[in-house]
């Protein structure tokens, strides 16, 4: 696996959630269907193209790994209604739909970060079940998901997790990620390790990069951004509410001499201007 030069890295496709990555028509338990909304149907036409083209393209067709880096499934969470079915039997067959292609694409180098309790239960347990579902690569312990990894790309080091802090303000976007690579500094040197090339973190469904110079090259962090239209919660937080649902995912890719990244991001167009009706 240290040979291997690509990891692709994608999050939060919270399948399950109406507002969530879906494909176009799901049978539900009761013998029923969902068919996707407009929106959605975008959102999984550039889930295609994320797969189909850009991939095979900025990996020049080698092969490569896929982290899932949490939220894979939306779960019963905060007493929303928003789900296409609060069955998590049923979300867990749209996520497998979604992701059983990605692990054949990828050989079956396919890892489960655990999300947020909220959306995948207690200690992860949706996850875990997806996991096994789909043949996620085990931890140490045998668990077909986990709360943190750290793999090698190529001659460098990556620490991923699903968890990262939020800001209120826009100003302050990336203030959270670059504690994070400070802090995996801190850590490294009080315990004498290796600290992480690249830290990824995920959560926020936006993407946002910061990168320090170090003498091998450059210390990256980054935030991917996710899969899920905006929610009834999202218009309510400040910093969040006035923004665009950007989608997509990114590579970590090693270079002649140092770790690259790179990130397909999608938005989604604004509604049309309403014109005030005129009085007859």
């Amino acid at each position: 696996m240290s040979n291997l030069k690509n990891l692709i890295v994608v999050s939060d496709l919270h399948a399950g959630s109406q507002q969530g990555l879906c494909p176009d028509t799901v049978m539900l338990d009761g013998g029923g269907t969902y068919a996707a909304s407009a929106q959605q149907r975008v959102v999984m036409l550039a889930w295609r193209e994320f797969w189909d083209v850009w991939v095979p393209r900025v990996t020049h067709g080698e092969p490569f790994a896929v982290v899932c880096n949490g939220d894979a499934t939306d779960g019963r969470h905060h007493g929303s209604t928003e789900q296409v079915s609060q069955n998590l039997a049923d979300q867990g067959r749209i996520a497998c739909e979604l992701l059983a292609p990605v692990v054949e694409q990828c050989e079956g180098r396919f890892y489960l970060i655990r999300g947020t309790e909220a959306h995948v239960g207690p200690a992860a347990e949706n996850e875990e079940r997806l996991g096994e579902a789909i043949g996620a690569l085990p931890d140490a312990d045998g668990r077909r998901s986990r709360y943190e990894l750290w793999i090698k790309v190529g001659e460098g080091l990556v620490h991923l997790m699903h968890h990262i802090g939020t800001t209120g303000s826009m100003a302050y976007e990336s203030t959270a990620v670059m504690r994070e690579l400070t802090d995996s500094y801190m850590e490294a040197g009080r315990n004498h390790r290796v600290p992480p090339d690249v830290v990824v973190r995920s959560h926020r469904h936006r993407y946002i990069e910061v990168r320090v110079p170090t003498i091998d090259g450059y210390g990256i962090s980054m935030v991917t951004p996710g899969w899920q239209l905006k929610t009834g919660f999202v218009y309510r937080l400040a910093g969040a509410r006035m923004s665009t649902p950007q989608i997509g995912g990114c590579i970590i890719r090693q270079g002649d001499e140092e770790l690259h990244t790179r990130a397909y991001t999608r938005s989604i167009p604004l509604p049309e201007p309403e014109a005030i009706p005129c009085p007859e």
